[in-house]
């Protein structure tokens, strides 16, 4: 039943997906026919005979309906109003080595699981992560002992977003590292400027719960070219920095590095879920293409 359940859920939002791009262009034309009757600017050709009916349209739309909605919003609708559930895990068979990084990677999610993989398949792992309500899955890999590997699977209908993992560095190897914080950390997220860049950004900003404005915690993705590098903080007024209520400046503050830290770069995201290998491809890394923007997809 439930797998009938989700066949038909999937069929709907692929539907309403293949209609993103109709309703987006016309949106345009609404608002070039908006433009056109507040400045007097003649309207383009191909419009000019649509011009009537786009114009009693546009009439009877407010702020909340002149955006056309998009698919994003049906797959992030619940992002903020909820908290996110995430579930981490690795791939079959870990080493030592991944089990350590899987452990201190939930703990940058707050209210996150760890779940043992075993011999659990991909199928059966994402069946039952939506049983247990989880809101997303993040999967890490290895090649030979070494994290190389992360995706994030949203729930219950994707997208995943895939990506190589380098340069991992796990708690225990970094000096002065400060205590893991419970509490919802600040997101920055920097150098997300393109269509994809703010498809990953927007798996990325849900799998944090809405901060409270006290929280001291950090948690950074920042992209160069490409290469997202991921940084874990707390910071704390420097001494004498901040008194009568004055805001901190960045002076004023003092950063200890939690941990871990790593470099992310993505080459795939998908319509779909994990378990879902026939999902489309919304956008792949073609490393092969000679052009001067492969290297800023992002």
């Amino acid at each position: 039943m439930a797998i009938r359940r989700n066949a038909r859920l999937r069929r709907e939002y692929l539907y309403r997906r293949s209609l993103a791009p109709a309703a987006a262009a016309e949106a345009a034309h609404k608002d070039a026919v908006r433009a056109s009757l507040a400045t007097g600017a003649p309207l383009p050709t191909e419009l000019r005979a649509a011009a009537p009916a786009l114009a009693a349209a546009a009439a009877l739309e407010d702020d909340a309906t002149a955006t056309a909605r998009s698919g994003l919003d049906d797959e992030f609708a619940g992002v903020g109003v909820r908290d996110p559930r995430v579930c981490v895990t690795t791939s079959r068979d870990p080493s030592s080595r991944l089990r350590a990084f899987a452990a201190e990677v939930r703990l940058i999610f707050p209210g996150a699981a760890r779940i043992n993989r075993g011999s659990t398949t991909v199928r059966e792992l994402v069946a039952a992560a939506r049983e247990a309500d989880f809101t997303d899955v993040v999967l890490v890999a290895e090649t030979r002992g070494e994290p190389d590997g992360l995706i994030v699977s949203h729930l219950p209908r994707g997208p995943s977003v895939f990506f190589s993992l380098s340069n991992a560095v796990l708690r225990h190897d970094i000096e002065g590292r400060a205590p893991v914080s419970e509490a919802a950390p600040h997101l920055v997220l920097s150098g997300f400027k393109s269509g994809p860049g703010a498809r990953v950004a927007a798996a990325l900003r849900a799998l944090f719960p809405v901060p409270k404005p006290d929280s001291r915690r950090v948690v950074t993705f920042a992209n160069d070219a490409d290469y997202v590098a991921f940084r874990h903080h707390t910071y704390a007024p420097a001494p004498g920095a901040g008194g009568g209520g004055n805001a901190l400046r960045p002076q004023d503050v003092v950063l200890a590095e939690v941990g871990p830290r790593f470099e992310l770069h993505p080459y795939a995201i998908k319509l779909g879920t994990l378990d879902q290998a026939d999902a489309e491809n919304e956008w792949a890394l073609r490393s092969f293409i000679n052009t001067a923007r492969k290297a800023n997809a992002l």
